[in-house]
């Protein structure tokens, strides 16, 4: 082997993926864990910069998205059916107390 293919073979760049795996392991750990609101914003937000900067790393990134926005869309629909069932009881208890 010559010179000039050593030194070819010897500095081949690493490929980057270390965005859109942190964005997976937030993905995963917020739907496990029961993160609501910040880690999963965090997790998108990793997951798109990765997308852009980091091709390698452009399916373990959509799926970190994908699991981010998941957990935190479950969480709001959990949260606006509990004030919404919320509200239907008080309703009813102010509906009984007039009687």
């Amino acid at each position: 082997m010559s010179d000039y293919q050593a030194r070819r073979y010897a500095y081949a760049p690493n490929p980057s993926t270390g965005l859109g795996t942190a964005s997976l392991v937030i993905g995963l750990v917020s739907l496990l864990a029961g993160w609501t609101f910040i880690a999963p914003i965090i997790g998108i937000v990793l997951g798109v910069r990765s997308r852009r900067e980091e091709p390698y790393a452009r399916s373990i990134a959509g799926w970190g998205v994908a699991l981010n926005v998941f957990c935190m869309l479950g969480w709001l629909v959990l949260g606006l059916l509990l004030l919404a069932f919320g509200g239907l009881v008080g309703l009813a208890g102010l509906g009984f107390a007039w009687v």
